[in-house]
C-alpha cells in the first residue's frame, strides 16, 4: 500500500500566491527605510504597532523597571533557561578548536575561530512576548564572545514586555530596543541616524520578518529563514492520540500558518488523533489560532512501515520533529534532514522552545535539507590563514603554483609564484612562464 494522506494542508499555488504579496511589501518598505532612516522607522512603528516614543532604545533605567515588574519565581525561571541555553552553548564551542598545522616542511595551515564583531537579535512579540528567543539570540551570541549584541522587540499590548526586556537584559545584551517587524530588522541591516547597523541578523519572525531577513541577506549575513512555526509528529502504536494531538496542536498555536504533521503508520491512531485534535479544540485557550492552522496546514500521513516514515520525514524535513515510537533512535539513527529531534514520549517541542538548552531558532520551508539551526557556531567565522617558513617550502610550492596557474592562463598569478622561485631558489625563470 502506498504513502497515503488523510489530511491535506493548503495547495502550493496558494502559499506561493501568499509569498507574492509579503515579497512586494517587504521590498517597499525596505527601500523607504533605506531613504528615510529614522522618520520611516518612525512612522512604520506608529502605523503597524501604535509605537512612537521619544527614543526607541531603552535607558538603564527603563531596563531596570521592566525587571522590576516581574516575581522573584518570573526571574528565577529565566535564569535558569537561560542557564540551560549557556551551559550547552558553552560546550558546543568549546568543542570548536582552532587549527595549526604543518602539511608539508616548512608549510603551515591554520585556522581561528573569530567572534562576529556586532550581531542584531530579533525576538518576535505582536501575538506572544518570545523571552526563550532572547535567550536563543543574545545568550548564544555573547558565549561566542561577540562584542556588540544588539536586541529587539516590538511593544506587546502598548508597551514593552518586561519578561522579554528582562531576559534580553539578563543575556547580556548592550542595546536594547522596543521595535518590532520589518522595521527593527532592517534598522539593524541597514543603520539609521540613530541605530548603527550590525554585521548578522538572527531570530524568528513572522513571514514579513523571514522575507525582509531573505531580502537583506548579502547586505548582512542572517541565520537563517525561520518563518511559521513547523512541527511533525512522528508515532506508532506505542502511544495515544492525546499525546499525539496535544503536540500537534501545541505548535499550532503559534500562528494562523503554522504546519502541523502527523506521520504514522497506525491508521487508528491516526483517526484518533484527527478525532482528538477536534475535542482538544474546544477547550485549548488559543483555539481560534490552532484551528485555522490546523484547517489550512494541518496534515496526517499514513505510511506502511518505518522505513516509509523516515523516506516521507525527511522529504518534508520539517523545523521540529517529535518521534514517539518502539525505537525513536531508529529515527535519530536514520533520518538526515530536520531541524531538532525530540526523541521518545517523555520529551516534547515546548521543552526544546522554552528551556532544555538546545537552540529553537530552526529551518523551515525545507530548509533543513541543507542547514541546521541556530547555534553558536553561527557566530562565529573560520578564518584560515597560511605562513611559509622557509625558502626551500616557498620555491617548492612555488614550482607546483606556477604551473597550475599557467594551465588556467593566470600569467599574473603564475608571475607571484615566479618570483619567489626566483628570489628564494635562484633559479632563473622567464616572466610570466610556467617554472620547468
Amino acid at each position: 500500500m502506498a504513502i497515503r494522506t488523510l489530511k491535506k494542508g493548503r495547495s502550493g499555488a496558494d502559499q506561493s500566491a501568499d509569498h507574492a504579496e509579503v515579497k512586494a511589501t517587504v521590498e517597499g518598505i525596505l527601500a523607504d527605510i533605506e531613504s528615510r532612516g529614522d522618520a520611516a522607522v518612525r512612522d512604520l512603528s506608529a502605523k503597524f504597532d501604535k509605537w512612537e516614543p521619544e527614543s526607541f532604545r531603552l535607558t538603564p533605567a527603563q531596563i531596570n523597571a521592566c525587571i522590576g515588574l516581574l516575581s522573584d519565581r518570573e526571574l528565577d525561571d529565566i535564569r535558569f533557561a537561560q542557564e540551560q541555553v549557556r551551559a550547552f552553548a558553552e560546550h558546543q564551542k568549546a568543542s570548536l578548536q582552532d587549527l595549526e598545522v604543518e602539511t608539508r616542511p616548512g608549510v603551515l595551515l591554520g585556522h581561528r575561530n573569530i567572534p562576529m564583531n556586532s550581531v542584531g537579535c530579533y525576538v518576535p512579540g505582536g501575538k506572544y512576548p518570545l523571552v526563550a528567543s532572547a535567550h536563543m539570540g543574545v545568550v548564544t551570541a555573547k558565549v561566542a564572545g561577540v562584542p556588540r549584541v544588539i536586541a529587539m522587540t516590538p511593544p506587546f499590548e502598548g508597551r514593552p514586555a518586561p519578561a522579554v526586556v528582562a531576559a534580553m537584559s539578563m543575556g547580556g545584551a548592550d542595546e536594547i530596543y522596543i521595535l518590532g517587524g520589518i522595521q527593527a530588522v532592517a534598522a539593524m541591516a541597514l543603520g539609521t541616524e540613530t541605530i548603527a547597523p550590525v554585521d548578522f541578523l538572527v531570530g524568528p519572525g513572522n513571514a514579513f520578518v523571514a522575507e525582509a531577513k531573505r531580502q537583506l541577506f548579502g547586505r548582512v549575513g542572517i541565520d537563517l529563514l525561520a518563518g511559521p512555526t513547523e512541527t511533525l509528529v512522528i508515532a506508532d502504536d506505542t502511544v495515544d492520540a492525546e499525546l499525539c494531538a496535544t503536540d500537534l496542536l501545541g505548535q499550532a498555536e503559534h500562528g494562523v500558518n503554522s504546519p502541523a504533521v502527523l506521520l504514522t503508520n497506525s491508521e487508528k491512531l491516526a483517526r484518533e488523533s484527527m478525532d482528538e485534535v477536534e475535542r482538544l479544540l474546544d477547550i485549548l485557550p488559543t483555539a481560534a489560532t490552532a484551528r485555522q492552522s490546523w484547517t489550512g496546514y494541518g496534515q496526517v500521513i499514513l505510511c506502511d512501515s518505518e522505513e516509509e516514515m523516515v523516506l516521507e520525514a525527511d522529504r518534508i524535513a520539517s523545523e521540529h520533529v517529535q518521534v514517539m515510537t518502539r525505537d525513536p533512535d531508529y529515527f535519530l539513527e536514520r533520518m538526515t534532514n530536520y531541524g531538532a529531534l525530540f526523541l521518545g514520549p517523555r520529551t516534547n517541542v515546548a521543552y526544546g522552545d522554552k528551556v532544555i538548552g538546545t537552540n529553537h531558532t530552526l529551518p523551515t520551508l525545507g530548509n533543513a535539507r541543507f542547514t541546521g539551526g541556530l547555534w553558536v557556531g553561527k557566530f562565529l567565522k573560520t578564518c584560515t590563514y597560511q605562513k611559509v617558513l622557509n625558502d626551500d617550502a616557498s620555491v617548492e610550492i612555488g614550482e607546483y603554483c606556477s604551473r597550475l596557474c599557467m594551465l588556467e592562463g593566470f600569467a599574473g598569478h603564475a608571475e607571484q609564484a615566479n618570483i619567489r622561485i626566483r628570489r628564494y631558489g635562484g633559479r632563473n625563470v622567464p616572466y610570466a612562464q610556467a617554472a620547468e
